[in-house]
């Protein structure tokens, strides 16, 4: 894991760890909401465009604070629909907040991650800005307001013959077309939005679109419940002639109006602009350069069989396999360094040991291990615990002082089989693999294929010559102190009921690797 550069990026890190832990126990690591922010924003997007054409069914142009009033005031059909479409869109913002903030402080936010990161700074830029134009569109005191203010930053832009507030001072009823443009403005954007959100997944492998259902339903049966329980209620309706003594406003949507209001039109409209700037210029600040930087994964070309299964399991889609003629296959891997993000998934999925970022491939962790083992303080029947460098690698304490021999990996998902098999011929009593949740992976999907490497023969598969009643796999983060303890604890119980562990030779498990042949071949 390359270090983290930023004190913002370790302050925010803190913040965030020591929330899973409390989820973690409050809803279970499965469930817990934090790790399914941006699955949760699509489901609240979903949502909102739901109500949001059924909303738009009753909506009139000509009388928008008295279509709405009319809407509000109908328990059945519209107030509900109404509020479950307000609480949806406020929480949106926070789970966007939410998923951005994890990605800053794991420094996922740059690199082959910066396209991600820019997309989503404008899903939430667009959020905004929809959010904007749905409040005016009911013209009470707050719409009238978030109009104004707009009309102020407008009037500093050279492009319009008279200025745009001139159109609220009350002289004339505003035009049916202000409000035509408001709700085209409110319904397009949206499917602007849908275009910008395939840019953002468009680099990932198998990309989690939604939550867990019981997490999707509870988050919009919660949202459904508020509306019922906390209906909406109507503002006063906007007129530029009346200065009203209180405005009611969306503190999601409208936080900026205090830093704002007191600013000139060309000052706020600067400010806001700098801000998004630096928001997307985010990957540039964040980027790690020099010996920071992990570097992407290689192919020995020589030891490459063209088994594809490093292009299968690479959840970025760095890897393709290009065609060759050659005595091993005709096939051979190649990795595309701009996509790549070191993950080293590909280095453990590796039966021949042929891919992996420098350091970390299949070869590399055999030999790191074999050190590990002919250390002078290794036991026989000790539990080695295998800790993923992005979770229970900070509880590297925790696992010694429960009877556990830390070992730490860079992802759960790099780890080759080949290391557990080596640890328990050397005389391990157990080995447990701490990974990382699987919704809050680093890599997106180690834990899974670690899984199904080691219990379900997915290449390169743990061989079935190894005791599975020595082997757990086991999720932590690194909040999840206790349950690490707790987890170490009774593993080292169950490996010791299972009396001495047989020690063997872990030189042939090398031999094997470099002698596999490529798939179909006998």
């Amino acid at each position: 894991m390359a270090a983290l550069a930023h004190p913002t990026e370790r302050l925010v890190l803190r913040l965030l760890t020591w929330a899973d832990g409390l989820c973690n126990r409050l809803y279970t690591q499965r469930f817990n909401p934090l790790y399914q922010s941006g699955t949760i924003v699509v489901a609240l997007y979903l949502a909102l465009v739901v109500t949001g054409l059924w909303l738009t069914l009753f909506y009139r142009i000509g009388t928008p604070w008295e279509s709405v009033a009319s809407l509000t005031a109908s328990p059945w059909t519209g107030n509900w629909v109404r509020g479950l479409h307000r609480y949806a869109s406020d929480l949106a913002v926070i789970a966007t907040a939410v998923h951005m903030l994890r990605m800053f402080a794991e420094g996922r936010s740059w690199g082959a991650r910066a396209l991600a990161w820019v997309t989503g700074g404008l899903l939430l830029l667009l959020l905004m800005i929809c959010g904007w134009t749905g409040y005016v569109m009911v013209w009470d005191t707050f719409g009238e307001h978030l109009a104004r203010e707009g009309a102020r930053m407008l009037d500093a832009l050279p492009v319009l013959s008279e200025p745009t507030s001139r159109a609220f001072t009350g002289e004339q009823p505003l035009p049916t077309a202000f409000f035509f443009l408001n709700l085209f403005a409110h319904i397009g954007i949206p499917l602007a939005m849908g275009v910008v959100f395939w840019l953002h997944v468009r680099r990932l492998a198998r990309p989690l679109l939604l939550p867990p259902r019981p997490v999707m339903w509870l988050v919009i049966g919660a949202l459904t419940a508020t509306a019922v329980v906390w209906p909406l209620a109507m503002a006063p309706q906007a007129d530029p002639l009346v200065l009203p003594l209180q405005v009611p406003a969306d503190l999601f949507f409208a936080f900026w109006i205090p830093f704002t209001q007191d600013l000139s039109g060309g000052s706020a409209l600067l400010l806001a602009t700098a801000l998004g700037l630096a928001l997307l210029a985010v990957p540039g600040f964040t980027a790690r350069r020099g010996a920071e930087a992990a570097a992407p994964s290689v192919v020995d070309e020589d030891i490459c069989v063209g088994c594809v299964q490093c292009s299968l399991d690479c959840p970025y889609g760095a890897i393709t396999m290009f065609e060759r003629t050659s005595r091993r296959s005709d096939l051979v891997a190649r990795v595309d360094s701009a996509l790549c993000v070191s993950c080293g998934i590909c280095a453990g999925s590796c039966s021949p040991m042929g891919v992996g970022p420098p350091g970390r491939t299949g070869r590399d962790q055999m030999d790191a291990v074999r050190e590990f083992i002919s250390a002078p303080q290794r036991r026989a029947g000790e539990t080695v615990v295998i800790c993923c460098d992005h979770g229970a690698g900070a509880c590297a304490s925790d696992v010694a002082a429960a009877g556990g021999v830390p070992y730490p990996v860079g992802c759960a998902g790099n780890l080759h089989t080949s290391v557990i098999e080596i640890l328990l011929r050397g005389g391990a009593g157990g080995v447990l693999v701490l990974a990382c949740p699987p919704r809050d992976c680093w890599s997106r999907e180690g834990p899974r294929w670690l899984a199904q490497r080691v219990y379900h023969a997915r290449a390169a598969e743990l061989q079935p010559r190894v005791s599975r009643t020595r082997v757990r796999i086991a999720h932590a983060s690194a909040g999840d102190r206790a349950h690490v303890v707790e987890t170490v604890r009774a593993f080292a119980a169950d490996a010791a009921a299972l009396g001495p562990p047989d020690v063997g030779d872990t030189l042939d498990v090398g031999v094997e690797c470099e002698a596999a042949p490529p798939r179909g071949e006998p």
